[in-house]
C-alpha cells in the first residue's frame, strides 16, 4: 500500500491529477493499493487536508467554504483518478473521517456542562446555555445528495462557545444522554472527544445518515476499501454496523485500516480487534514507536527486540506495517520520525518478510520540502529526501522474497534473515542483513539448492559478489549502519 500525500502536499488542486499521471508507474515499480487522503470538503475549504470535516458529501463539486475544489482537485478529477488507477491494476482506499465536524452554518443555543480537559469524566461546572457552531445546512449544496441536516442533537461536545469566545471542552445535553459516550480509549478519563463537534453515535439518525452515505460515496467514486481516522474516539460498535452493513449491500469485502494509534501500549489495539471481531487491521503504531527509538539510538538500540510489543507480532494477519505518515512526520502533531539513515532498514523489514501488509508513505517515494512552526512556536524548514533504496526493494518482495524464511535475529547490532524462494517465482530467493553498528556479516542458511550460486547486493551497497556453499550457507555482508539485500546475480 502507499499512502498517496502527505501534510503538506501543495494546497494547489494538483493530487488527483498527479495520481492519475502515476497511476501506471506505481503499478509498475510493485505498488498494488493506495490510500488517498478525504475527498470531501474540509472547514477550511481549499486549503483544508479534510481532517477538518464540513460537508462529507462535497467532494469538490458545490461552491462552499470560499471553493469549489478541495485542496486536492474537483470531483470529477477524483472519479477520473481511481478509474485511472483501477484501469492500471491498482486498488483505491478512501480515507474516511467520521469523528467530527467543523465550519456549521449557524449558531444553535444549547445545553452544556463544561469538563476537566485532562479528566473528560469530571464535571466543573453547572449545565448552562453557550451558543454554538453546531448546525450544519450545506446551503452551497442545497440538499443534493441528502437534505439530512446536522445539529446539536447529533454531537455529543463542543470546544467553542461563540457567545463568550472561550474555547474548552463543553459536553452536550441532548436527547440521547448528559455525558461521553463509551469509547476503547480512557485516556483523560475519556477519549470521546478529539475536536470540533464530536459526533453521537447513538443517535440513530445519525448512524443512518452516515450508512446512506457511505452507499452513495461508493457508487459515485468506486473505491475498494477504507483507512478510518482517530477510531479510539469513537464507539467500536458503530463500526461493526457500518461495515456489516456497506458489506452485505454493496457485496464487496472492503479493506478496511483503522488508525489506534498507542505508539508503545500494544493491549489496547488487541482489546479494539477483538470488540470489532476482526473486521479491520490496524496500522501497526507500537512498531512504527520502534523504528523511531532505533533510528535516535543507532548502535545503543538492540535490533533483535525491533518487532517486541508489536501488531505484526501478535496478530500478523490485521497489521499494517508502516516507517512514517503524515501525523509523525517532522512538525505534526504525532511528530516521531524515522532517522534518515534507518529508513532504509525499516523498509526492509516491512517489505521483506512474510508478515504483515506494509504501507509506504508518500515523502520517501518523491521527497518533500516545506515549512512550518514546531512546538517551540519557531519556524522551522524540513527537507525529506527520497528514499533511493525503496524501488529496489519494492523489485525484491514483488519477484524474489518468496519461500520458507529463516530468522537470525541473534545479535544486538547486526540482524538478518534468507527467504529461499519457491518453483512459482524464477530464481526466487534472497538474504537480508541490518547493522546499527559497524560492517558486519551474518552466516546465515539459504537453502542447498543455492549451492555455488553466486550472490550480489541488490541494494549496491556491497560490491564484492558472494558465492553460497555446498550446504546452502553463506557469510552474507553488511556495511555500518546499512542494510544490504542478497540476490542471484542474474536477477
Amino acid at each position: 500500500m502507499l499512502q498517496f500525500f502527505e501534510w503538506y502536499y501543495p494546497a494547489d488542486g494538483s493530487l488527483w491529477n498527479h495520481f492519475k499521471a502515476e497511476s501506471e508507474r506505481l503499478k509498475n515499480i510493485g505498488i498494488d493499493t493506495v490510500w488517498l487522503p478525504p475527498a470531501h470538503k474540509g472547514m477550511a475549504g481549499n486549503q483544508a487536508n479534510g481532517y477538518d470535516v464540513y460537508d462529507i458529501y462535497d467532494l469538490g463539486e458545490f461552491d462552499q467554504k470560499g471553493s469549489v475544489a478541495t485542496k486536492y482537485g474537483t470531483k470529477q478529477e477524483l472519479i477520473d483518478a481511481v478509474a485511472a488507477a483501477k484501469a492500471a491494476g491498482l486498488k483505491v482506499y478512501a480515507d474516511v473521517v467520521l469523528d467530527h465536524m467543523g465550519g456549521a452554518d449557524e449558531k444553535e443555543t444549547i445545553t452544556v456542562r463544561k469538563v476537566n480537559p485532562e479528566n473528560r469524566n469530571e464535571f466543573i461546572s453547572e449545565p448552562y446555555e453557550i451558543e454554538a457552531f453546531t448546525k450544519f445546512t450545506f446551503p452551497g449544496r442545497q440538499g443534493q445528495y441528502s437534505q439530512f441536516i446536522w445539529d446539536y442533537q447529533c454531537f455529543t461536545g463542543v470546544d467553542y462557545d461563540a457567545r463568550t469566545e472561550e474555547t474548552a471542552i463543553f459536553s452536550i445535553q441532548n436527547e440521547s444522554g448528559d455525558g461521553w459516550q463509551q469509547v476503547m480509549s480512557d485516556e483523560n478519563g475519556n477519549y470521546d472527544f478529539l475536536m470540533l463537534c464530536d459526533i453521537d453515535f447513538r443517535n440513530p439518525n445519525v448512524r443512518e445518515e452516515l450508512k446512506r452515505w457511505g452507499k452513495w460515496y461508493y457508487e459515485t467514486v468506486g473505491f475498494n476499501g477504507f483507512r478510518l481516522d482517530a477510531i479510539k474516539h469513537m464507539d467500536p460498535t458503530f463500526f461493526n454496523e457500518w461495515l456489516d452493513y456497506l458489506r452485505a449491500e454493496l457485496g464487496h469485502e472492503f479493506f478496511t485500516v483503522g488508525e489506534y494509534w498507542e505508539p508503545y501500549n500494544l493491549q489496547p489495539m488487541l482489546d479494539y480487534i477483538a470488540v470489532t471481531g476482526g473486521r479491520l487491521s490496524l496500522f501497526d503504531a507500537p512498531l512504527q514507536g520502534n523504528f523511531h527509538k532505533a533510528s535516535n539510538e543507532g548502535n545503543n538500540y538492540d535490533l533483535c527486540t525491533i518487532f517486541d510489543g508489536t501488531l505484526v507480532q501478535a496478530n500478523p494477519g490485521l497489521a499494517v506495517t508502516l516507517v512514517e505518515n503524515h501525523d509523525t512526520q517532522p512538525l505534526q502533531s504525532l511528530e516521531q520520525p524515522v532517522q534518515a539513515w534507518f529508513r532504509p532498514l525499516a523498509y526492509a523489514l516491512i517489505l521483506l518478510r512474510e508478515a504483515g501488509y506494509p504501507c509506504l508513505f508518500y515523502t520517501d517515494l518523491y521527497g518533500s520540502k516545506y515549512e512550518d512552526k514546531g512546538g517551540d512556536g519557531e519556524d522551522h524548514k524540513v527537507t525529506l529526501k527520497k528514499v533511493g533504496e525503496l524501488e529496489a526493494l519494492l523489485y525484491v518482495r514483488k519477484h524474489l522474497a518468496y519461500g520458507q524464511q529463516r530468522d537470525y535475529f541473534d545479535h544486538p547490532n547486526c540482524v538478518g534473515w534468507t527467504m529461499a524462494g519457491d518453483d512459482e517465482h524464477e530464481n526466487s530467493g534472497c538474504a537480508v542483513v541490518l547493522s546499527n553498528g559497524d560492517a558486519g556479516n551474518k552466516h546465515m542458511e539459504i537453502g542447498q539448492q543455492f549451492a555455488g550460486r553466486v550472490f550480489i547486493d541488490k541494494l549496491r551497497k556491497v560490491n564484492e559478489e558472494i558465492v553460497v556453499d555446498d550446504n546452502g550457507w553463506a557469510e552474507f555482508k553488511v556495511n555500518a549502519g546499512s542494510v544490504s539485500v542478497w540476490v542471484l546475480k542474474d536477477r
